[in-house]
């Protein structure tokens, strides 16, 4: 059974500065890949960041060089650093859970399983 347990959401004001993390169960953090989503109100799902294997990286053109994915494995977490927030990343993050890592940040996200989300939301 995949768990996510996704944590760390908030409100700030832009500029502002929060980290997510989701911990997953034992059996998904090693069966499955995960990653970073989110979605704003109207707005379809996108990927934010995460690993695509090979210890490479994925970020969204709209977070790079601002958000920052890690993890620490004997925790089973997995964390999302957001800085120089902007209202534009006011949204419901999502971590999800795919065994298709080429698929992993493409939609329609068809082999995913979703943890509950946790709501940013940034203010100007």
């Amino acid at each position: 059974q995949v768990e996510l347990l996704e944590s760390g959401g908030g409100s700030v004001q832009a500029g502002g500065s929060l980290k997510l993390s989701c911990t997953a169960s034992e059996y998904t953090f090693n069966t499955y890949y995960i990653g970073w989503f989110r979605q704003a109100p109207g707005k379809e799902r996108e990927g934010v960041a995460g690993y695509t294997g090979s210890g490479g990286t994925y970020y969204a053109d709209s977070v790079k060089g601002r958000f920052t994915v890690s993890q620490e494995r004997y925790k089973r977490t997995l964390y999302l650093e957001m800085n120089e927030l902007k209202p534009e990343d006011t949204a419901m993050y999502y971590c999800a859970a795919t065994k298709d890592i080429l698929s992993m940040f493409r939609p329609p996200y068809e082999h995913h399983y979703w943890g509950q989300g946790t709501q940013v939301t940034v203010s100007s």
